[in-house]
């Protein structure tokens, strides 16, 4: 079996959490509840007869912030970059934030995901494809693109 590191990060309150949870557990809380350090915890799949295990990191707090120590970096296959798209200051950070991640981790794949989709309309979102160039929208609470999200990253890293 291969085991691959993904961590997700972004500002505070983007629904790193939630997405985490719904991916993991299949479950969605409204409470909102801050992550203390780092969450981890995993889940395995089976692609085109291959198995990988997705060992998820849940990062408190925002890349470029110096809480957050570099080393939970180390060793990722993938990064989930979450902003909220019911709340544009959240990007506010991302080219930043993506230059530091790019630096530190060369050529690591870097998914930019707008969660939340649920709480905006559709000219939202048409304006953020425009404004951050996401590679998807999501939905912690609906369950929207969350699986697909993770599929789509398990097969990039087993090929």
């Amino acid at each position: 079996m291969i085991s691959k590191k993904v961590v997700l990060t972004g500002s505070f309150g983007v629904g790193k959490t939630s997405l985490f949870n719904r991916f993991i557990s299949n479950t969605f809380s409204d409470k909102y509840l801050t992550t203390i350090g780092v969450k981890v915890d995993k889940k395995s799949m089976t692609i085109e007869g291959e198995e990988i295990s997705l060992i998820l990191w849940d990062i408190a707090g925002e890349v470029s912030q110096e809480k957050v120590p570099k080393s939970y970096f180390l060793g990722t296959s993938a990064i989930i970059y979450i902003f909220d798209l019911s709340s544009p200051t959240t990007l506010k950070n991302m080219q930043a934030d993506l230059r530091l991640l790019n630096n530190l981790l060369p050529g690591v794949l870097i998914r930019k995901v707008g969660n939340k989709q649920d709480l905006v309309t559709e000219d939202v979102i048409q304006q953020m494809k425009k404004k951050a160039n996401p590679d998807t929208f999501t939905s912690a609470k609906t369950g929207e693109n969350v699986e697909e999200l993770f599929l789509d990253i398990a097969k990039f890293l087993i090929s």
